[in-house]
């Protein structure tokens, strides 16, 4: 699929982990050629059909773009949870993950 936005903009190195059965951490790196004003938003959602839940936790890093999100009393159901990462920036148009 062709995807809107720079390339090389969208996260990288895109992770979760659960732990203590409903907390889970999600990490990533901003894109190699994401311009630097460029913020990203987290989404997940247990079925493709269902609502999706934007990050209330993110992780910053030093210049404060959102490298992370905390969840709390995650239940993620039929083992299967879907994911987006959307990213703005004044620049350019950021090609999102999912």
């Amino acid at each position: 699929p062709v995807f809107a936005g720079m390339n090389g903009s969208a996260i990288e190195n895109f992770s979760c982990v659960i732990y203590n059965i409903s907390l889970m951490n999600c990490t990533w790196q901003a894109g190699r050629n994401a311009p630097g004003d460029t913020q990203y938003f987290l989404y997940w959602k247990n079925q493709i059909n269902g609502d999706a839940m934007e990050c209330k936790h993110y992780i910053k890093d030093e210049s404060g773009r959102n490298t992370g999100c905390r969840f709390q009393n995650v239940r993620i159901e039929l083992e299967k949870a879907y994911f987006l990462v959307e990213g703005s920036s004044n620049h350019s148009l950021i090609q999102f993950y999912d």
